[in-house]
């Protein structure tokens, strides 16, 4: 059965404090978690029981036995997640400061990582073709190897509007640290905007993308680039998404925010969710608001992704329509 969702890019260890408020010089507690915002957004979609499974590669060490037991547990199949022997899996350190202090440190990616290390020839470009969502990260484009198996995955895919259902989706995940150069960046994300249907990106990251302007400014400027819906984040100010047809805006969902890290990988579950299901696009950006809003208001990132139900929950109090369809259950975890 085709994947409702496949996800490619990044995977990591998530090395959190328990200390809130201050820098990592003075933690003395941490918790690890599975990460990475490619894979991060496939457990999203699965706690809404999608059928979801990503490409991408590992240490082969203890740390990736580690992330490829998490994705089982959180019923996202591993089926195309490899070892690399050479490279060591990747850890990524963040420091915890709310409301909107949270920086992360990256270990093991230089010079290379392993979800760096896909393979054109080890793609199952069956599946990637298949599956009614195919969502990649810019992050993939950053280094030639996984960079050219991202091109031919993005050109295995069939060109359809959003109303053929089949949805093909870029996630602009703007990294400074991975590219020498913003113009660097943005050549990448001009060779693969024309094969996808949907782009999401936060302001500073549609900026590198399409050039600075309002968020109705480079909604335009993507649409004209050939995607079929635009989803520019706007922090405080909300959400706006956009098709050649509609332009819809939803005002944020109120929490005290620990952790801002996980909110968009909750979003971009929440979104490929609302898609799947066929919703109003206003309804697919609350929803995936609202999903945001609760990751943001924890610790963790994919440890905190919410079910359907607890998203309801929260548009309910927000005074927000809730969809009309019942809450899923969380994809079962395989052992």
């Amino acid at each position: 059965m085709p994947y409702d969702l496949i996800t490619t890019g990044r995977i990591s260890v998530d090395i959190y404090p328990d200390n809130i408020g201050v820098g990592l010089e003075d933690v003395t507690e941490f918790r690890k978690y599975l990460g990475g915002s490619s894979t991060n957004v496939a457990v999203a979609a699965a706690r809404h029981g999608r059928h979801t499974a990503v490409i991408t590669r590992v240490g082969d060490d203890p740390f990736g036995i580690y992330l490829q037991r998490e994705l089982r547990r959180y019923g996202v199949d591993d089926r195309w997640v490899s070892a690399v022997p050479e490279l060591q899996t990747p850890v990524t350190f963040c420091a915890i400061r709310p409301p909107e202090d949270f920086p992360l440190y990256f270990y093991g990616r230089s010079p290379s990582a392993p979800d760096w290390q896909i393979d054109v020839d080890e793609v199952d470009y069956t599946g990637v073709r298949e599956a009614t969502i195919f969502w990649s990260t810019l992050t993939g484009m950053a280094m030639p190897t996984s960079r050219q198996a991202q091109l031919a995955m993005h050109q295995a895919r069939p060109r359809a509007d959003l109303q053929a259902g089949q949805h093909t989706v870029l996630d602009l995940d703007y990294r400074p640290m991975f590219w020498p150069s913003q113009d660097q960046a943005r050549e990448q994300i001009q060779h693969l905007l024309p094969a996808v249907t949907v782009a999401v990106g936060n302001t500073e990251e549609c900026a590198v993308a399409v050039g600075p302007g309002s968020a109705d400014a480079q909604a335009d400027r993507l649409l004209e680039a050939g995607v079929a819906l635009a989803v520019v984040k706007r922090g405080s100010d909300g959400v706006l998404a956009a098709t050649a047809n509609d332009r819809v805006s939803s005002a944020p969902i109120a929490v005290r925010t620990v952790n801002g890290l996980g909110a968009g990988d909750a979003f971009g579950g929440g979104l490929c969710h609302g898609l799947l299901s066929g919703w109003p696009l206003r309804h697919v950006l609350d929803f995936a608001n609202a999903a945001g809003a609760h990751v943001a208001g924890e610790i963790a990132c994919s440890e905190a992704m919410p079910t359907s139900a607890q998203v309801y929950q929260r548009l309910g109090e927000a005074g927000r329509p809730v969809p009309d369809q019942a809450p899923t259950d969380p994809a079962p975890a395989r052992q």
